[in-house]
């Protein structure tokens, strides 16, 4: 790339960058309290990582998602992640609601009325997500990472995607809960920062991006992975995958999905799982190839 255009694209993903991430909504300060009633004494699980658990709570009615913050050692840093992710404006990120410190630190988030997308995979009572609402979960989770990568201000330091931290609202709207701060542990992996993000071909954006294929491979089968992918890849990379195509989508769809669509989301879930040691293409790619191909209006 000609050194003049270079430098004019990062002043304007520079300019992007501070233009887009909004300011600080008002958080509100839980009582520990209120917030351990609301959990039932920390009892109600949604998923568990290496930054600690995240639990359902209930706070007058409306259910929200409050998170352990382990991982900070000063109270600074605390109030920092707090004044961060009170700043991160997207539809598909779920929004900071308030705090709470006392035996725990804790974040508490926004509205996900209808749980996670895990629980919709496990619980034989919950409907079954139909197939647009699929395809909307992908494309939206897409444009979250591509805000993330591109508009996050200061750059997100970790993310984690995976159908246990990914909360549905009340309309079904995707939202990524595990995203922060920190530096990156287990299976939180650092996102590079804005300036990198047309040659986003490191183990970072790899390893994002392989996260994402194993979420749409999630949605396609109604299976949730309980192996970092590994039981779901060795699905969609069979021998025989062109005969066995239609055998892996969620019985509970019957016959209710577009098998062009089908076809091209499993197309992008294979480049994406072949990302993970050596990525071909940037993220905003991903989301624009799934919002083309699947005619997902964009948010």
């Amino acid at each position: 790339m000609d050194p003049v255009i270079r430098k004019l694209r990062f002043r304007l993903l520079a300019w992007l960058h501070r233009s887009r991430s909004g300011p600080m909504l008002f958080v509100k300060k839980f009582s520990y309290k209120d917030v351990k009633r609301a959990t039932d004494g920390f009892h109600r699980i949604v998923y568990s990582n290496s930054h600690g658990a995240a639990y359902k709570a209930i706070f007058e009615g409306e259910v929200a998602l409050v998170k352990e913050a382990r991982a900070f050692d000063e109270e600074e840093s605390f109030y920092r992640e707090v004044q961060f992710l009170g700043r991160l404006h997207h539809r598909h990120l779920l929004a900071l609601r308030g705090f709470s410190t006392g035996h725990k630190r804790l974040l508490v988030f926004d509205n996900i009325e209808n749980g996670s997308l895990k629980e919709h995979f496990n619980d034989p009572l919950r409907t079954p997500l139909n197939w647009k609402a699929r395809l909307q979960i992908a494309v939206g989770v897409a444009a979250a990472l591509e805000y993330l990568l591109l508009f996050s201000n200061p750059p997100v330091y970790h993310v984690s995607i995976s159908s246990s931290n990914i909360m549905l609202d009340e309309n079904f709207t995707a939202k990524l809960s595990d995203v922060g701060l920190l530096s990156s542990v287990g299976t939180c992996v650092k996102i590079p920062h804005s300036s990198c993000s047309e040659e986003c071909m490191g183990q970072e954006c790899g390893n994002i991006i392989f996260q994402l294929g194993v979420l749409i491979l999630e949605l396609i089968t109604g299976q949730s992975s309980e192996q970092g992918g590994t039981d779901l890849i060795q699905w969609v990379q069979g021998s025989r995958l062109s005969s066995s195509i239609h055998m892996m989508i969620d019985p509970d769809l019957g016959n209710n999905y577009d098998s062009k669509e089908l076809k091209k989301l499993l197309i992008v879930a294979r480049l994406c799982i072949k990302s993970k040691n050596n990525p071909k293409f940037p993220i905003p790619q991903v989301f624009r190839y799934l919002q083309k191909k699947l005619h997902i209006p964009r948010d």
